[in-house]
């Protein structure tokens, strides 16, 4: 039974339309994007969609086929709420300014969920897209992305940052979507590793996180500490990177300005790769972007190191952690000839330390989100 028939099912009524918002990776640049930072996302094939329709008395009432449980029934004026339903609720009375009104929403998801590949961001976009065809409201898709941004920050309580909406409802099939996170500027770069005899591996590695425990959070206020004691309004603005970490006495401030500073110049190299057609590079990129993660962000964790390690000992180009960290995915670029082979290195290692075995997801650049029916 398809979303629209279990839509019926729940609500007595057929759907007006079903949107889709995929989940994504980013290939590089990790926390740059709340510190006006670049970012090299693109949309993933699995995503969340929305079945939906428009109720005249002011009521959103949403259901999840995987959260289970009742129909969250609140008027879109106001309300408490909490759990998943939040984000969908968040995103109905940020739009709420814009002329939307009530709803009755069933989400269906085929991402996993803390997985570290943006299941939220993707439900934001989703609902955000549905409500606005259903009451005609023109919104481009930039800013829909920073309203999608301030529902989760001004609703779920996580200080997210722009790139994962962007990705959700700018990216193109066939390419990465280089993003200015300040400006709000994107540009597509082509990436189709398969066209060049390359396989990108993401690997689920069933440690499961949640950006609203506080690590996250205390990642985004030390930066912005750092920012305000070199005196620039973002780490994106630090040129002088030896000046900027000898006039810093907290080695804590210290490790969070290198990653930044250098991980917005690895974004730049990837683009110039990809952009001269040299994707089989990238790999020393992604391993320095994961070392960087782990020993100046920390926020990697003990599956994703394993990952890292036991892929590039099998031959793999390189690979890190995506995602806010401290559980998650991990991405590998690896030769399409030793895909098997570093697949099996890393069931290998996980089955070495006790772990549960991991999830290996297609990685492969696909649309952003669009209405299915």
């Amino acid at each position: 039974m398809n979303v629209q028939e279990r839509f019926a099912e729940v609500f007595g009524r057929a759907p007006e339309g079903v949107w889709r918002a995929p989940g994504r990776i980013n290939l590089i640049g990790e926390h740059t994007d709340y510190n006006d930072g670049f970012v090299l996302p693109f949309a993933l094939p699995m995503g969340v969609s929305v079945a939906a329709a428009r109720r005249d008395d002011g009521v959103l009432e949403v259901r999840s086929l995987q959260a289970g449980g009742e129909t969250v029934r609140v008027p879109v004026t106001g309300g408490p709420v909490s759990g998943w339903a939040t984000y969908p609720v968040g995103m109905a009375r940020v739009l709420r300014e814009h002329g939307v009104g009530g709803a009755s929403l069933l989400v269906d998801s085929d991402l996993p969920q803390g997985a570290g590949l943006s299941s939220s961001a993707a439900l934001l976009c989703a609902t955000g897209l549905s409500l606005c065809d259903l009451y005609g409201v023109e919104i481009e898709r930039p800013e829909l992305a920073r309203l999608a941004q301030r529902a989760e920050r001004d609703f779920a309580g996580v200080p997210s940052g722009l790139m994962d909406p962007s990705a959700s409802l700018l990216a193109t099939a066939g390419h990465a979507l280089m993003l200015d996170c300040r400006s709000g500027l994107s540009s597509r770069v082509p990436f189709a590793p398969e066209e060049a005899g390359l396989t990108l591996l993401a690997i689920d590695t069933r440690a499961g996180h949640t950006l609203a425990d506080g690590g996250y959070a205390r990642r985004r206020a030390e930066c912005e500490e750092a920012a305000g004691l070199l005196g620039v309004a973002a780490l994106r603005d630090v040129k002088d990177l030896a000046g900027a970490l000898g006039s810093l006495r907290d080695p804590v401030l210290r490790r969070r300005v290198q990653h930044v500073v250098t991980e917005n110049h690895r974004v730049e190299a990837a683009v110039g790769l990809l952009r001269a057609g040299a994707a089989a590079e990238l790999g020393a990129l992604l391993t320095a972007s994961h070392l960087s993660l782990r020993d100046q962000f920390e926020v990697s964790w003990p599956q994703a190191d394993a990952v890292v390690d036991a892929a590039t000992r099998a031959g793999a180009r390189g690979g890190r952690m995506v995602g806010g960290g401290f559980g998650g995915s991990v991405i590998v670029l690896t030769a399409a000839d030793r895909a098997e082979r570093t697949r099996a290195a890393v069931e290998e290692a996980f089955a070495a330390r006790g772990w549960a075995a991991p999830a290996f997801l297609a990685a492969t650049p696909s649309q952003g989100a669009h209405r299915l029916a």
